[in-house]
C-alpha cells in the first residue's frame, strides 16, 4: 500500500472543506454582524506503517491530516449610518430574537426597524426581545428616539424597554443560520452582559477579510496542485512497477 496517495486524499479533502468556508466568508462578507468561518489543521493517527515487511518492528504511525471547522467571534469594523435604529454592540455579547418555531436566536446584526404595530423587528422580519425576554414595542408618536450605551430605549422623556445583550461561556455551542444568526444547542441560558456598550447610529460589519480569503483561495490552490501530482506521480510509479515485474 503507498500511504502517500492515502494522506495526499485526505489531504484534498481537507483542503476543500478549506476551500469552502473561504467560499462562504466571501459570499457573506458583506452581511452584517456575519462571523467568519475558519478552518483549524492537525493530524490523526489511523493505523501503523510497515516500513520494511521483513522486519516486523520496524513501523511508525500512519498520520493522516484533519480539518476541523469553526467560527472566528471576534468583532467587526462599526460602521456609521446616522439611523435611530442601527445599532452595534461594542464588545461581547449578542441580540436576542424570537425564531419562527418560538425558540430563540442570537446576532450581531443591529440592523432594526418597526412592525406596522411598532414592534421592534431585526432585518428579518424577528422580533427583537428586551431585557426580559419580552418583544419591544415603540410609541406611536413618543417623539425622538434615542438608545442609550445600556441598551435603554427612550422615546421623547419616557423609558419604553431596554435591548437584551447575552453572552455565552461555551460559543462552541452555537450553530450559524443564514444571515448572521446563531442558535444554541447547548441547552443553558445564556447570561446578560452585566455593562453593555451599545452605539446607536452604527452597524457592525462582518470579521471577513476579504483580502485575506482570496490569498487563502490561492493558497488552496497551489496545494491542491501539489496534492494531485504527489497521486499521480505515485500512480505512474506503481504503474512502472507493476510492468517491469509482469
Amino acid at each position: 500500500m503507498d500511504i502517500g496517495i492515502y494522506q495526499s486524499a485526505s489531504s484534498l479533502s481537507a483542503l476543500e472543506r478549506w476551500q469552502d468556508a473561504v467560499a462562504q466568508n466571501i459570499t457573506s462578507g458583506q452581511v452584517t454582524g456575519y462571523r467568519k468561518r475558519t478552518v483549524e489543521f492537525s493530524t490523526q493517527q489511523a493505523g501503523q506503517w510497515q516500513l520494511d515487511p521483513k522486519n516486523g518492528d520496524t513501523s511508525v504511525p500512519a498520520v493522516f491530516p484533519k480539518a476541523t471547522n469553526g467560527i472566528s467571534f471576534s468583532s467587526g469594523e462599526a460602521q456609521h449610518t446616522g439611523r435611530d435604529l442601527d445599532v452595534s454592540i461594542q464588545g461581547p455579547g449578542f441580540f436576542e430574537v424570537q425564531l419562527p418555531d418560538g425558540t430563540k436566536g442570537f446576532t450581531r446584526s443591529g440592523e432594526f426597524t418597526t412592525r406596522n404595530d411598532h414592534t421592534l423587528i431585526n432585518s428579518a422580519n424577528q422580533e427583537v426581545l428586551n431585557d426580559g425576554g419580552s418583544p419591544i414595542v415603540l410609541q406611536p408618536d413618543g417623539g425622538k428616539l434615542t438608545i442609550n450605551p445600556d441598551g435603554t430605549i427612550v422615546q421623547g422623556t419616557a423609558q419604553v424597554g431596554r435591548i437584551g445583550v447575552l453572552k455565552f461561556s461555551d460559543t462552541t455551542s452555537l450553530v450559524p443560520l443564514s444571515g448572521g444568526l446563531f442558535v444554541d444547542t447547548s441547552g443553558n441560558a445564556p447570561e446578560p452582559v452585566a455593562k453593555p456598550q451599545l452605539q446607536q447610529g452604527f452597524l457592525e460589519s462582518s470579521n471577513v477579510a476579504p483580502m485575506r480569503e482570496m490569498v487563502n483561495l490561492v493558497l488552496i490552490s497551489r496545494a491542491y496542485e501539489a496534492n494531485q501530482k504527489v497521486i499521480a506521480n505515485s500512480d505512474q510509479q506503481g504503474q512502472k512497477t507493476l510492468e517491469a515485474l509482469t
